[in-house]
């Protein structure tokens, strides 16, 4: 019982206030998985209930592993005879014993997501679908969704609704695949993840005498992080508790962020209304943030119209202000990351593993990562691979190198059949078997495919042969990003990924597109002489090629999105790229609810932050090979400017002036980027341009620049080393310019 000494009031009533239904709104940081242990521990402890009657349900195995521990510690090992575990554990443990009622052997085989979707693309390919048209991973997210909401395959080709939605999106047969999917399934006696929830609430639903054994034999339901629960885990829970009434539900409606995933928030903001005698209790102190950070985020969570009420506060220290970063470009906002973690830790005496750097989509990771290798600060990606390492980065290039080498034996087998050419494993073998017999290169077999294969395939190699060729004379002609874009292009690569409109498909088409930023920004840089291809990759080798890190070293930086931070904590925070249309996402703008849920994932972010929290943006972003003005996130706007402090210096962060300074400063924010409209440049170049000798440049005189289009010289400085000129734009403006790096032609006056 001296556990319960150490909780403060509301934390004391939610443990030992056990009977009836309860919900717990447990603030960010204030303590909910401790209650949630006592109060287990409380049931059994000092009520003896047996652990055998309590059903605890949590999200993650790690969670549950936790708390089992926690309880372990306070009442021994009768804590492994709690139902406790995530949704899909403890119900397919139910399923086990009662599968045979469905038709289903006891022992049936649980599908992993790979599994369900090489099946899905089985039934595509025996139905005589197009494969681009049907991808396995479209058509397995939709099935998902689908099941999610407790719609059956029969219900699915009887909803006239659903099959003309389908009908509309050009996949009309999407409801004979799931039909076939689940019948498949249930023929090989096999549930995917989804099934071991609509087969448990199909299960209760069917056969009440199985609900009933299940309803008298467990008498306590806690479900953790409950905002996260879909339609179907609350069906089975409420049917589950119907007889106790039982059921205590933890959670945050501030922290709802996985409607992607299927997550209703409408089930922690309406539980009220499916019992009347609810009790609620509020956890609202926050033990986690300063009082700085806590402010902040209530004065953003404040925004969203739904959600319970409830107040957040805290009794530690002010902190310092929110830095506020401002960057020219991404790239810039990279290094004034780094540095300013540099600078923090050794001001602070803090390890690196003290920081974490958060941000929207994974594709954003580029920039940062670099600037972090730069100054020689070792980092982990959470939840993701290092951005070069991500299959479609390497995808590309891979098409690159071979463009550049036809002797790339890697890269040939990693694009021979990318996207798919009917190129089977038995074709490449018999092509690198006759490479090596006759000691000729791969390329050499490829053009002379109708001496080493034979059937289909030679037809197939011909087209490849003629499309490597085709790049080979793009990279010849053209500087890296022209025919690194065609190459994307044509290969059909860029295609394959924007007709995905999965998360998983979208995130990883702007991850190309940062790549073809990343080509963009190198040939856009003045210092880069050589702009071709293979200068390039060149260059991309020698950043990316890193020694494997054997130490396990955990002073590391750690990277990661900010829907993969939820439930983490860290000393240092750095939210970055708080721009429009990035974060928020432009995807998630059209409908207020999509707004609000992006807003309580910008509170997630500011809630993980323990001591300091710093936001950054950009005025500049390259996005889609174009670099574009970008306005600062409204986000911005919701955090009350009294908790803001403004960067005003390169690599670290300075008091503002003034009181009022910040505050005109973030209210101004959005003005200062709408005045400097994204330049719409009419600039095309001469068809004779070539580079003059500037060593007689002067001041008055009419020149041409590649990028910035015509201008007229207002200025020299010829102090230093290196010869400058003041240049004004006609569409541009103002620019200034080392002559050794500037690629100018002077044109007659």
């Amino acid at each position: 019982m001296d556990y319960l000494k150490t909780l403060n009031e509301p934390q004391l009533e939610a443990t030992i206030n056990t009977e009836g239904p309860c919900m717990i709104i447990a603030g960010a940081g204030s303590g909910k998985t401790r209650v949630l242990t006592y109060r287990i521990a409380h049931l059994i402890d000092s009520k003896g209930v047996d652990p055998f009657s309590i059903m605890a349900l949590t999200f993650t195995n790690k969670a549950a592993k936790e708390m089992r521990h926690r309880i372990e510690g306070v009442i021994g090992t009768d804590a492994r005879n709690i139902w406790m575990g995530t949704f899909h554990s403890v119900f397919a443990r139910i399923l086990r014993s009662e599968a045979h009622h469905l038709g289903y052997p006891n022992s049936f085989t649980i599908y992993d997501t790979d599994d369900s979707k090489s099946l899905i693309r089985s039934i595509v390919k025996e139905m005589g679908l197009d494969e681009t048209q049907y991808k396995a991973n479209v058509v397995y997210n939709r099935i998902s969704a689908a099941k999610n909401r407790l719609i059956s395959w029969q219900d699915y080709v009887n909803n006239p609704v659903l099959l003309a939605d389908d009908a509309s999106n050009m996949r009309p047969e999407m409801g004979n695949i799931y039909r076939n999917y689940g019948q498949r399934c249930f023929k090989s006696g096999a549930m995917d993840f989804d099934d071991l929830l609509f087969n448990t609430d199909r299960l209760f639903k069917e056969h009440l005498e199985v609900l009933n054994k299940y309803q008298h034999r467990l008498r306590y339901f806690l479900v953790d992080e409950f905002q996260d629960t879909n339609l179907c885990q609350y069906h089975i829970i409420r049917k589950l508790a119907a007889v106790t009434q039982n059921i205590c539900v933890v959670g945050d409606d501030a922290q709802s962020i996985y409607a992607f995933r299927g997550a209703d928030i409408s089930n922690i903001l309406n539980f009220e209304k499916d019992y009347p005698d609810l009790k609620i209790i509020k956890l609202e102190q926050n033990y986690r943030s300063t009082k700085t950070i806590v402010d902040a985020a209530n004065s953003v969570i404040a925004k969203n119209k739904a959600q319970l009420p409830k107040n957040v506060w805290t009794s530690n220290e002010e902190g310092n202000l929110i830095g506020l970063i401002k960057a020219v470009s991404d790239n810039e906002e990279g290094k004034l990351v780094a540095t300013s973690i540099f600078e923090e830790k050794m001001q602070h005496q803090l390890k690196f593993s003290d920081f974490v750097i958060l941000y929207r989509t994974n594709s954003q990771s580029r920039a940062l990562e670099e600037s972090l290798r730069r100054m020689n600060i070792k980092y982990k990606i959470i939840g993701g691979l290092s951005f070069y390492q991500r299959k479609e980065i390497k995808d590309l290039l891979a098409y690159l190198r071979y463009t550049i080498n036809q002797q790339d034996e890697a890269s040939f087998r990693r694009i021979i059949n990318l996207p798919k050419r009917g190129i089977g494993g038995s074709t490449v073998d018999k092509i690198i078997v006759g490479a090596n017999d006759h000691a000729i290169s791969i390329w050499e077999v490829l053009q002379n495919a109708t001496s080493f294969l034979g059937g289909r395939a030679v037809n197939t190699i011909e087209n490849f042969v003629n499309l490597i060729k085709r790049f080979m004379i793009e990279v010849e002609t053209k500087d890296a990003y022209e025919a690194a874009s065609e190459i994307a292009k044509s290969s059909g690569l860029l295609r394959e990924l924007y007709e995905d409109k999965t998360v998983e498909g979208l995130n990883r088409y702007e991850n190309v597109q940062e790549l073809l930023n990343a080509i963009k920004e190198y040939v856009d840089d003045p210092e880069k002489e050589d702009k071709s291809l293979a200068a390039f990759l060149q260059e991309v080798s020698l950043v990316t090629s890193q020694d494997d890190d054997k130490d396990n070293d955990p002073e590391k930086v750690t990277l990661m999105t900010i829907h993969m931070a939820k439930g983490l904590e860290f000393k240092y925070v750095y939210i970055v790229g708080m721009e429009e249309d990035l974060f928020p996402s432009q995807m998630m703008l059209t409908t207020r609810s999509e707004l609000e849920e992006e807003r309580r994932l910008f509170y997630v972010a500011i809630t993980r932050s323990q001591k300091k929290l710093f936001l950054s943006y950009a005025l500049t972003r390259y996005r889609f090979g174009r670099l574009k003005n970008c306005e600062p996130s409204r986000f911005l706007d919701d955090i009350d400017a009294k908790y803001i402090k403004v960067s005003a210096r390169v690599g670290g962060l300075e008091s503002a002036p003034n009181p009022n300074y910040a505050k005109s400063f973030v209210s101004g924010l959005k003005k200062t980027v709408r005045s400097q409209p994204v330049v719409k440049s009419s600039y095309k170049p001469s068809p004779d341009f070539a580079p003059s000798d500037t060593s007689h440049l002067q001041a008055g005189m009419k020149v041409e620049h590649p990028k910035f289009g015509f201008g007229v010289v207002t200025a020299m400085d010829e102090s230093g080393a290196n010869r400058k000129a003041k240049i004004t734009f006609t569409d541009f403006g103002e620019k200034t310019l080392l002559l050794s790096f500037a690629k100018l032609k002077i044109h007659e006056n």
